[in-house]
């Protein structure tokens, strides 16, 4: 008999799990906000971020020029850096005055300033300079501007150094200008652009903050429809804990492995970002990330009171930890205290996993560390979920318990009262 009986209750609880499941995956399609959350947001957020840094580096900087030399190798200088592809030469200013009017009105982002003796120094076998002031509020204007004039200066250099060298060899020559030839390679960002360094992590992320926005929506609605404002309803098929965080896991993950195929794989292909890592590895790496965010989100839903909470706690928290997982600024400079705190977050150990093997072409033995992190965080909210459950699922029972005891005196009241 007790087999049977625990049969029975093996079988009750499957059943209630994919009861929990179904349901919980109608609510993903009806509610409107879930269904922002989890579909709207996660189709369009990759594609517009895509879009916006899509030109991958900054081109044609405006410039102006303030030219106290007058020289022809002054004129030599600017239209080199003219015709580089970083810098655009709009203005030519009588002084700095007027340069700088320019700048503070915006019609420009930097200066380039040639002084009187400019040719003269050269002439005389001195050493001259040229001065560039840019706009600092974006520093990828700097980026452009010193980009540009270092390359044209040190293309002169080889130009004045030759000839006053007196070889009678193409191959002197060549050593003269370059006593060390260097190569510059970029290596995994090809272009050096932004979009290849940031839209990665920003699209690891974006999975992590949309399932936290659409569980905490689904929690917040769970509680205002609730009588006793619990986040477990008075149903027969929520009676006991398991059931309940793996109905409700395996629905959002059902929905999010659809959606983390087209965020991680199809976004970067539609906008040929760099991706050299192995799929069967990626795949690997994204299923305990799943698992983190699923559980983390299932275990914060316990402090949403109503749907728009959610908006208020999470929402603000995407930049930081867009800084604190180290892609968008170095880890290595990121204090001790708040690199601990990143390690709270799947996202931290999912960016970077991430980023290292869709674009670094890392195999899963190269990031141990963050992979055993996942699954080591996919665990522990798990026990933390099931805790949370657990104790909502005994908040639940203890009010509708007191409903009935009050109901219960009231009966009685009455039925003394008519006595």
């Amino acid at each position: 008999m007790k087999d049977i009986k625990l049969k029975d209750k093996i079988a009750q609880g499957i059943n209630d799990l994919f009861y929990i499941w179904k349901r919980e995956f109608q609510t993903t399609f009806r509610d409107q906000g879930v269904l922002i959350f989890f579909i709207l947001v996660p189709l369009g957020y990759p594609l517009l971020y895509s879009f916006i840094y899509d030109n991958e580096v900054v081109r044609e900087v405006p410039a102006v020029v303030v030219d106290d030399s007058h020289s022809s190798l002054s004129r030599e200088y600017l239209r080199k850096v003219d015709a580089t592809p970083d810098i655009q030469i709009v203005s030519y200013c009588a002084d700095m005055e007027e340069a700088r009017q320019m700048l503070k009105n915006r019609r420009a982002y930097g200066i380039i300033y040639i002084p009187s003796d400019f040719c003269d120094n050269i002439a005389k076998g001195k050493q001259t300079q040229v001065s560039i002031y840019c706009d600092m509020s974006g520093l990828l204007y700097y980026k452009s501007m010193l980009i540009a004039n270092t390359a044209v200066s040190l293309d002169m250099n080889k130009d004045i150094k030759i000839a006053r060298s007196g070889n009678t060899t193409d191959r002197q020559d060549e050593i003269t200008a370059y006593p060390i030839e260097y190569e510059e390679i970029s290596i995994f960002n090809p272009t050096a652009g932004f979009a290849a360094f940031l839209i990665p992590a920003v699209l690891v992320l974006i999975i992590q903050q949309t399932l936290l926005l659409g569980i905490g929506l689904a929690a917040g609605t769970a509680r205002e429809n609730n009588r006793f404002k619990d986040l477990v309803p008075i149903n027969r098929h929520y009676n006991g804990t398991l059931r309940i965080v793996l109905g409700k896991g395996l629905s959002y993950f059902l929905v999010y492995i659809l959606v983390a195929f087209y965020v991680l794989f199809v976004v970067p292909r539609l906008f040929s970002l760099n991706q050299i890592g192995q799929p069967g590895s990626l795949a690997l790496f994204v299923v305990p990330y799943l698992a983190a965010c699923i559980f983390f989100a299932m275990t914060t839903s316990i402090a949403i009171r109503n749907r728009e909470t959610c908006m208020l706690i999470f929402v603000f928290t995407s930049v930081p930890l867009l800084f604190i997982s180290g892609i968008s600024w170095p880890g290595a400079a990121i204090p001790p205290f708040w690199k601990y705190v990143s390690y709270i977050f799947p996202s931290t150990f999912g960016i970077n996993g991430f980023v290292k093997i869709n674009n670094m072409g890392a195999t899963l033995s190269e990031v141990a560390f963050e992979y055993k992190a996942l699954w080591l965080q996919a665990g522990i909210y798990f026990l933390t979920t099931c805790w949370v459950y657990r104790w909502q699922i005994l908040m639940s029972r203890k009010h509708a318990i007191e409903r009935y005891k009050e109901l219960k005196e009231k009966e009685n009241l009455s039925k003394q009262v008519s006595d």
